[in-house]
């Protein structure tokens, strides 16, 4: 039960040190490149699942 506190603490605190942060032009910066990076690794991750799909369609048809 302790270590779901401790957890916690650190997800709330994680949230705080954020939300300050992204106040700064610096931080928003930082957040923009940390959200494009995102989302083109699940770009990445869609398009390549998408193209295994189509592959094992394709055998599966053949």
């Amino acid at each position: 039960m302790k270590s779901i506190v401790w957890f916690a603490l650190g997800v709330a605190t994680g949230f705080v040190v954020a939300h300050q942060v992204n106040q700064t032009a610096q931080g928003r910066e930082f957040f923009a490149d940390v959200d494009a990076k995102a989302r083109a690794f699940g770009r990445a991750v869609a398009d390549g699942y998408h193209a295994r799909e189509a592959e094992l369609r394709d055998a599966e048809a053949g």
